[in-house]
């Protein structure tokens, strides 16, 4: 591992921790842009899957994901290079943010600086729900995609089962899933 990784890791995530406004999963496209558009560190199915075991962990997902990134690109300094890059500027921008907000609560526009925002990071969020939709559509076809995507929203949001506890027993059922299926899908 080189430190030219070890830079190219930092420099990535401290982009994504400057733009990453809204959060986590405010992040999480800006995560994929780098890390699979710009670095080719990680392939479309890779990046989903780390997003799908990130999201079963306890903890952010605006750590968990440029650790385990970082450490599969760089070992434990790429590790380390990532999270400190990722937290970097939250910690300042929470202090300085904090801080102006506090004095200038009643401001408008400081109010609507947030709510500007929401917009723009709620497109971000539905163009990286599209891409998962086409790649799962090439995987298992639209039909079974759809349905799945039905069924794991309702038990989301409207029976309040943890992401977690859905994606978990979508793995343990493709893990339980008989190998014969699989060969005979192929001969037919």
């Amino acid at each position: 591992m080189t430190s030219s990784t070890t830079w190219q890791l930092f420099w990535a995530f401290l982009r994504v921790g400057l733009l990453g406004f809204g959060g986590g999963p405010a992040m999480i496209p800006l995560v994929r842009a780098e890390v699979v558009t710009r670095h080719h560190w990680l392939t479309d199915e890779e990046f989903a899957d780390v997003l799908a075991i990130g999201n079963t962990l306890p903890g952010p997902i605006a750590t968990k994901m440029p650790g385990y990134i970082g450490y599969r690109v760089g070992g434990v300094s790429g590790c380390t290079a990532a999270v400190i890059a990722i937290i970097l500027p939250m910690i300042i921008a929470m202090i300085a943010m904090l801080s102006i907000f506090s004095r200038y609560r009643d401001v408008g526009w400081i109010r609507g600086m947030g709510q500007a925002v929401v917009p723009v990071v709620m497109v971000m969020m539905a163009q990286l729900t599209w891409d998962f939709f086409d790649k799962s559509k090439a995987a298992l076809g639209w039909l079974t995609s759809t349905i799945m995507a039905i069924v794991a929203g309702g038990l989301i949001y409207w029976l309040g089962v943890h992401p977690g506890w859905v994606i978990g027993a979508i793995l343990l059922a493709a893990l339980l899933r008989p190998k014969g299926n699989k060969k005979a899908e192929g001969s037919a």
